[in-house]
């Protein structure tokens, strides 16, 4: 598995030197985004951190799979930064991601999330790891896209910390748009087994029951995926494959 992170690295640095990012998007009904964080620092711990790899890679190859075209944005656009700790668990797309010159690319050079326009997607999936728990809940950027594209009927989906983009989201009458709505997000019991529980600005499983959620979770580190009508989200990184299942369909139901 070190292997694996040097491979990473490698990559990583060649295509940072050789990829040219291709502005704009194309404006597709069935386009899908994912949101990946741009933060890197785990609190105050002198940790890095960044986005989940299998919150990115299992809803993307679902999605081609099927067919679906799939953009990938940041905070701040450009390299979105990995969290390295992914590397070190066997998965089935660590070696897919790191031969796939497409998606590395999309990765290393992300779409600004200020330069997207909603109309441009059906589907908007935030993805987790820690990162996304200090500059996803208050981006202005996140609260414009997703209103617009729910409000024009289509899907916004989240898994694991990834839901904390959702905890800030107001539609245009000014509700927020998880109140009353069951929600599957990271739990406090999960947060605690990561030993981060006081290194989070905050539990989210909290805040999402503050903003009038009702918090659907599961055994811990267990698949757990709820589809809240046009709103999907799952607990962890087992939930994201699940996650990105339960879109397709809704998706294909219309």
């Amino acid at each position: 598995m070190k292997r694996l992170i040097t491979i990473a690295s490698l990559f990583l640095s060649l295509f940072t030197s050789t990829i040219s990012y291709a502005e704009g998007v194309i404006s597709n009904p069935e386009k899908i985004l994912i949101v990946l964080t741009s933060h890197t620092e785990l609190g105050n711990t002198g940790k890095k951190t960044g986005f989940w790899l299998p919150e990115l890679t299992h809803p993307y190859y679902e999605f081609t799979e099927a067919g679906y075209s799939v953009d990938v944005a940041s905070i701040d656009g450009g390299m979105a930064p990995v969290d390295s700790k992914a590397f070190e668990e066997e998965d089935e797309h660590h070696r897919t991601f790191l031969n796939d010159a497409t998606l590395m690319a999309k990765v290393i050079q992300s779409i600004p999330l200020a330069e997207v326009n909603p109309n441009d997607y059906q589907v908007i999936m935030f993805a987790g790891g820690s990162g996304p728990m200090w500059d996803f809940p208050d981006n202005k950027d996140i609260s414009r896209i997703s209103s617009a594209i729910y409000e024009n009927e289509g899907i916004v989906s989240a898994v694991c910390h990834g839901n904390a983009a959702l905890i800030n989201i107001r539609l245009s009458d000014g509700n927020f748009l998880i109140a009353d709505k069951r929600i599957a997000a990271f739990t406090n019991e999960e947060e605690e087994s990561l030993g981060t529980a006081e290194i989070v600005p905050f539990l989210l499983q909290d805040k999402l029951i503050e903003r009038g959620a009702i918090h659907a979770y599961g055994k811990a580190w267990e698949e757990n995926v709820v589809v809240e009508n046009r709103l999907i989200s799952g607990q962890n990184p087992a939930s994201a494959k699940k996650v990105a299942q339960s879109i397709i369909a809704l998706i294909e139901e219309h």
